[in-house]
């Protein structure tokens, strides 16, 4: 069973409205969407959105005339919602980590700790697998991939030992990454209890599924579809991710473009301002319980702003 991260934290922080629109742009396997339908009222919606076919497939299951759920990555939100006539929302969730489910499933790729074809797709209907990507890719291009989406310190060496490797045969299971970067990693870090395989497998995840592309092009077009008072929630897995958010809702926050030793009337204050949104509370984490019952969790960031 997938476990939702910051469940009640999450919906919470959407300060759910009973006749509210809401968006739940990473449906998974939906623990998030159900305690969110349980907040609405007769007149509310919500609709989700996944990139993941299986996930859709799940979605569909639930029968709430509420609710309604769209195949698609959640950078294609704002087309998405005006297909079917929306406009305007009072709430978006993204939860951007992988789901148990898709984890769990070896047909899938993900994880190093079993075997398993090395696919590592989130939309399985198309896109170039890991494997055939590790099949062509240069070294450099390799190395920058592990480095940059890993922050991998030994990205070097652990693309020139699979490149190496696959000159003696194709590299098709989650296994053989892993024990060809393991090698690698082991001989010069002996001490970290993180598996070897750990930020490399996380790197060509990111690249393959366009992770950071599909968070750039979906944070401004949230806060362009929230009503004012709306809520943007964000839950992170990663450093690259939250801090991407963490920026973009500084950047949403700013109000320095203000003439300096000018008055300013009232009426002129959206000319000046680029303010559209407005951090709610610090960073939420995961608490020691949720850590216990979940480790997964532990690396969970969750950011809020509101749209002004």
């Amino acid at each position: 069973m997938h476990i939702p991260v910051l469940l009640h934290a999450a919906v919470d922080a959407l300060a759910l409205k009973p006749d509210g629109i809401y968006v739940d742009a990473t449906f998974g396997r939906g623990g998030h969407s159900r305690l969110i339908l349980s907040g609405l009222g007769e007149c509310g919606r919500l609709i989700a959105l996944d990139r993941d076919p299986a996930a859709v497939l799940s979605g569909e299951a639930i029968t709430d005339k509420r609710f309604c759920i769209r195949h698609g990555s959640f950078s294609r939100v704002r087309e998405i919602l005006q297909a079917m006539e929306i406009t305007r929302i009072d709430g978006v969730l993204l939860d951007l980590g992988v789901s148990s489910p898709q984890l769990e499933d070896i047909a899938r790729g993900f994880s190093f700790r079993s075997a398993g074809p090395l696919d590592m797709r989130m939309d399985t209907s198309g896109g170039q697998t890991a494997s055939e990507w590790l099949s062509t890719v240069s070294e450099n291009e390799l190395e920058w991939v592990i480095k940059e989406y890993g922050e991998e310190r030994f990205a070097r060496q652990i693309a020139r030992a699979i490149l190496a490797a696959r000159t003696q045969q194709p590299i098709v299971t989650t296994l053989q990454l892993a024990g060809i970067v393991a090698a690698v990693v082991r001989a010069r870090q002996r001490d970290s209890k993180r598996h070897p395989a750990t930020r490399t497998f996380q790197a060509i995840r990111i690249y393959l599924n366009r992770e950071l592309e599909e968070l750039a092009l979906v944070l401004p077009q949230c806060v362009d579809l929230l009503r004012p008072g709306g809520r943007l929630v964000v839950i992170s897995f990663h450093s690259l991710e939250d801090r991407m958010v963490k920026q973009f809702i500084r950047a949403a926050a700013r109000t320095d473009n203000l003439p300096r030793g000018v008055p300013v009337r009232e009426e002129e204050l959206q000319r000046f301002s680029k303010q559209t949104l407005r951090p709610v509370g610090r960073a939420i984490r995961s608490d020691e319980l949720e850590v216990t019952e979940n480790v997964r969790s532990r690396s969970a960031v969750m950011r809020v702003g509101e749209r002004i």
